[in-house]
């Protein structure tokens, strides 16, 4: 065999070896893709940053050149291994949207840290490929500066949706993905066409209307981002959209119609938890940070922290229209936290609960962002 022959042998054979490890340790998928040709991805992703559609998230401006070029990231990058693992629920996660009293997790928070579960078994192909191969390998998971959908669009995963995330013809839009950078050249895959069509069932779902455009979202009128990403208070237009969404969003994702290929996720950590399918708002509501880390454990709701937890539960509950929700929710005035305070005085108007005998303490608040609560609701000059 010539040398050039030998070569592609070895290209083709460890993309192949790759492919079935993968499946193996538990990966739904996985294709290969080079680190060149992203430049539409990288000139759509600084329109995104100039639009200010990114919000508070600063990480993004910041990152910006390693995101938009792996061999900024890493300059010896030669071949990226894009992997998806599905994470398909049991059934429609919008089901909790018709029952006000309790509160709506997004799927992927309803399970262990994804985080943890995909790195270990990517550091673990990753560890046998450099021990077969010689070549030196990075893994990144969802946290690093690395344009995921775009890579993995490439790879041949699926598409980005009129979402914006990701699309699988069988997995439809509930793959979780991480990726395995190597300096070894492997062979790559071709990308995947776009299937969505006419379609825009995702852009007519989202309860606050954050696709300013097919293919582009608005952060900051995402609910994903508002209860997860964003500090402080939310927007008083935008509450009463939020409805009992309390972390994250998936109406856009449950909406895709290529969901009906999707199977449940095969990863047993990635299941449902019981106690997070649809947990009630009266007990979420006492929640001290003891508590609040002791049933988040494992799971990436902790990494809000109760305080802003509390607060997306309080908007929930000021838009459930259950007077039976107001004791949890006057309790909470008296909370340490400034943002818990101002919307438990939002929720309670919202419920129509404040009573003349709650001006006092509005008399007292010390913190003007919670004032101005007082003050919308009518207890306060």
């Amino acid at each position: 065999m010539s040398g050039a022959a030998s070569r592609g042998h070895d290209i083709r054979g460890r993309a192949h070896w790759i492919k079935t490890l993968a499946r193996e340790t538990g990966f739904d998928i996985c294709h290969i893709t080079g680190p060149d040709d992203l430049d539409e991805a990288r000139a759509d992703l600084g329109r995104y940053i100039e639009a200010g559609y990114h919000g508070t998230m600063a990480w993004m401006p910041e990152t910006q050149a390693r995101r938009g070029d792996p061999r900024v990231l890493w300059p010896d990058v030669r071949s990226i291994i894009m992997l998806g693992m599905n994470y398909g629920p049991e059934g429609d996660p919008r089901d909790n949207l018709a029952r006000p009293e309790v509160g709506n997790i997004s799927v992927y928070a309803r399970h262990r840290d994804y985080h943890d579960v995909i790195k270990g078994k990517l550091k673990e192909i990753a560890q046998k490929f450099a021990a077969r191969t010689g070549a030196e390998v990075k893994v990144f998971v969802d946290t690093a500066p690395v344009m995921e959908k775009p890579l993995a669009a490439k790879a041949g995963l699926g598409w980005q949706g009129k979402h914006t995330n990701l699309v699988n013809r069988d997995f439809g839009s509930w793959l979780f993905l991480g990726s395995i950078f190597t300096a070894a050249e492997l062979e790559v895959d071709p990308p995947e066409r776009d299937h969505c069509g006419s379609c825009r069932a995702c852009l007519d779902a989202c309860p606050t209307g954050a696709f300013p455009s097919p293919y582009r979202i608005d952060a900051r009128r995402c609910v994903s981002y508002l209860t997860i990403e964003h500090k402080g208070p939310i927007d008083r237009e935008i509450r009463p959209l939020i409805g009992n969404r309390i972390y994250g969003c998936d109406d856009c994702l449950a909406a895709c119609p290529w969901n009906k290929f999707a199977e449940v996720a095969r990863e047993q950590k990635l299941r449902a938890r019981r106690d997070l399918g649809s947990p009630l708002l009266a007990d979420l509501l006492k929640l001290d940070d003891a508590a609040f880390r002791a049933l988040f454990s494992g799971s990436p709701v902790k990494r809000i922290g109760r305080n802003r937890f509390i607060r997306n539960c309080l908007i929930a509950a000021g838009n459930s229209g259950d007077l039976q929700l107001a004791e949890s929710c006057r309790r909470l005035l008296s909370d340490q936290a400034a943002e818990v305070r101002g919307m438990a005085i939002w929720a309670l108007a919202q419920l129509g609960a404040l009573t003349v005998s709650d001006e006092a303490g509005a008399q007292r608040e010390p913190d003007d962002y919670v004032r101005e609560e007082w003050k919308q609701a009518g207890l306060l000059p």
